[in-house]
């Protein structure tokens, strides 16, 4: 990365426009009205890439300078497909209040905050804070972006087979920070949340599990979902199913995805390893996806998070809402919904139209 000026600096003028003398005018336009600061400044088109390094890739908790490589790459892939400048900042601290303080002393900054592999259940109370007392956009990408990417694949996918999203039986292996947006996204897009069963490492979520902490975020969803009250491992849960959704890095044995109803649909979106190989799950589901480059179908944040910002910023939006993310689902669903295939069901994270038609859709939204 590097920053470059948009402006040349080649004369003595340039130099007193571009400093000093010429740039206390600006900051004296801005002091008399903050909101100048948009227009003047970077700040209209930039945002903060921040973790504090607890839940990077699926390395895990490798600390904030192990993380930069991925907070840099983030910021390339702003600039490169949404047009968007980032700046990529790792914070060496892993307390929740340490954050929320940092992330808002910085926030005058910037145009927007995205939060990044920010480890669960911390990163819930991060986000709604810093959403609530920020006036600027503020979006975790590892929960919305994934689930922004599943329901646009979803609604393809559904369409393509000829099917109803209020029809389906689905599965949802993970409770994590990506498990718990993916369930609300869906429900949300029109999925039954009755017929949804969220999966966590000790078996289905269900309303009065007794580890169930009150009012955190499975006990929540508990309440929302698996209303058959299907008790056991992912095996009970993916019986009869019509689709997998995997978001948690565990393997899933064959005989469990066998037991799928035909005609099923799999997502399996552990990187680099996938929940299921994707040979596997070809011979049990009509439409198989992963989050790898090598595989079709590939279910990538990248289709989501440039063109969310972009439109964000263009409209000048204080926070990222609902809307604006089934908005972002259905914009990059039907890029391609014209042309679905069983290995298309989303468009490539290299296609040109995808962030200019998000942003779009998002600033209408907003």
């Amino acid at each position: 990365m590097a920053v470059t000026s948009t402006v040349p600096l080649t004369s003595r003028d340039d130099l007193s426009l571009a400093y000093t003398p010429g740039v206390a005018l600006v900051c004296e336009a801005i002091a008399a009205d903050p909101v100048l600061a948009r227009d003047y400044t970077w700040v209209g088109h930039t945002v903060a890439v921040v973790t504090d390094g607890s839940a990077v890739l699926g390395l895990g908790n490798i600390g904030p300078r192990a993380a930069m490589p991925v907070m840099e790459g983030k910021a390339i892939l702003f600039k490169q497909f949404g047009g968007v400048d980032a700046v990529p900042i790792c914070l060496d601290t892993q307390d929740t209040e340490e954050i929320i303080a940092v992330v808002k002393a910085l926030a005058p900054s910037f145009g927007g905050i995205n939060l990044e592999d920010i480890a669960a259940p911390r990163c819930f109370e991060i986000e709604r804070r810093l959403d609530a007392e920020l006036p600027i956009p503020v979006f975790h990408d590892d929960q919305h972006g994934t689930a922004v990417v599943v329901l646009a694949a979803l609604r393809n996918a559904v369409r393509l087979l000829g099917r109803a999203l209020g029809e389906l039986r689905v599965v949802i292996s993970g409770a994590g920070a990506a498990g718990v947006a993916v369930t609300r996204m869906l429900i949300a897009g029109g999925v039954d949340a009755a017929r949804i069963v969220v999966c966590d490492s000790k078996g289905t979520l269900y309303a009065g599990r007794p580890d169930l902490v009150s009012g955190s975020e499975k006990a929540d969803l508990a309440g929302l979902t698996n209303r058959a009250a299907i008790v056991g491992g992912i095996e009970a849960a993916l019986a009869g199913a019509d689709v997998l959704i995997g978001v948690s890095g565990g393997q899933i044995a064959e005989e469990a995805v066998a037991s799928l109803a035909p005609g099923g649909i799999v997502f399996a979106l552990a990187n680099p390893t996938p929940e299921v190989h994707p040979s596997i799950a070809a011979r049990y589901a009509a439409v198989v996806a992963t989050g790898r480059s090598d595989f079709p179908n590939q279910i990538n944040n990248v289709l989501a998070f440039p063109g969310i910002f972009r439109g964000a910023l263009e409209a000048g939006a204080p926070r990222i809402t609902e809307a604006m993310k089934l908005a972002a689902a259905e914009a990059i669903a039907g890029i391609v919904a014209g042309d679905l295939r069983a290995d298309q069901i989303v468009p490539s994270p290299l296609d040109p139209r995808v962030a200019a038609t998000v942003a779009a859709a998002v600033a209408a939204a907003a």
